[in-house]
């Protein structure tokens, strides 16, 4: 049993996050496919998955087992920036941290050797994770983001209607089976007995699509507090038909043009400015000038000015071409 200790200004600090985070959505997904779990729901998009994987995969398997402890590094902190930030926050975990995962890791099972390297913080060993994450996001996530954030932005918007209802208490009290809010404390069934004190930090609470059946949180005391908990599924979301078999991105590329597609794709998971659009689809910035305007005046995008930058991100209509769904899904609640 873990038991969060709250004190009145923690539960004052309890927020629900505002989108859902791809680290952790990665994370959770990874446990699927390598396990037995969620057939029903999720044995479509397995299956999909498992003949697209390449053999690098297995590096994540290492560090994200099925059962028991996963390295809390692969989730930072849950900034609500997006993909590109939680992996540039997975190169630079200090050394102390990866080789206090990989130890962790290592006390319940046999990592690959090539942990010994990634303990060290070798720069080739945490490049090479960086582009597995990246090829096992494009691969198992990025084609269903958009249902992602649909059922997210539905789950969100029962949490908050709770809040209102019922306050934070009220709240927390009808979140999860496996949890149970009691008076100052919130404690959630786990196979281990652990105290957690929030000591003013507040809790953030972060429904996740690829969460199944009971909560998670983080295994390191000292990281901002989270809960993480499954969200409700339509059954069929995944279903291999035509439709979601073939790949969205290369009808994109024909409609759009290859570069205003890349650059329309990847702004459906993170947002960026020009110069971060510029390195990431190594172009120049003047040409991510040139197909984000085009993009705003097709209500692809949306650009807003952040302090001396612009900032870009996707409309849910552009959400939804990348995604190669029919329609346009609904218009975030948070």
């Amino acid at each position: 049993m873990l038991t969060f200790h709250f004190t009145s200004a923690d539960i004052a600090r309890v927020r629900v996050a505002s989108r859902p985070d791809p680290m952790w959505e990665l994370l959770l997904s990874l446990h699927l496919v390598r396990g037995d779990d969620g057939a029903v729901v999720f044995g479509p998009w397995k299956r999909q998955v498992r003949s697209r994987l390449s053999a690098a995969v297995h590096m994540l398997f290492d560090l994200a087992p099925p059962r028991g402890y996963s390295a809390d590094f692969l989730t930072p902190a849950p900034g609500g920036d997006g993909l590109e930030a939680g992996l540039d926050a997975v190169l630079s975990t200090p050394r102390r941290v990866l080789r206090r995962d990989v130890g962790w890791l290592a006390a319940a099972q046999r990592p690959g050797t090539w942990t010994r390297s990634l303990a060290e913080g070798d720069l080739a060993t945490l490049r090479r994770l960086d582009r597995t994450l990246r090829d096992y996001f494009a691969v198992a996530l990025r084609p269903h983001w958009t249902r992602v954030r649909t059922a997210f932005d539905r789950d969100r918007a029962l949490r908050m209607r709770a809040m209102t209802d019922g306050g934070v208490e009220g709240m927390l009290a009808t979140l999860h089976p496996d949890l149970r809010w009691l008076p100052g404390r919130l404690t959630m069934t786990s196979a281990c007995d652990r105290d957690i004190h929030l000591d003013g930090r507040g809790l953030l609470l972060l429904p996740s699509f690829f969460c199944w059946r009971a909560p998670i949180t983080l295994r390191d005391p000292g990281l901002p507090p989270v809960i993480v908990h499954p969200i409700a599924h339509d059954l069929g979301w995944a279903q291999p038909d035509a439709e979601l078999l073939r790949d969205p991105r290369e009808a994109l590329r024909t409609l759009l043009g290859r570069t205003r597609a890349d650059l329309l794709a990847a702004l459906t998971t993170d947002g960026g400015s020009t110069g971060e659009l510029a390195q990431r689809l190594v172009v120049s910035p003047a040409s991510v000038s040139h197909h984000t305007a085009a993009l705003r005046d097709s209500g692809l995008i949306v650009t807003r000015r952040r302090g001396p930058a612009v900032h870009h991100s996707a409309t849910p209509l552009g959400e939804a071409l990348v995604d190669g769904r029919r329609g346009v899904p609904p218009v975030p609640s948070g």
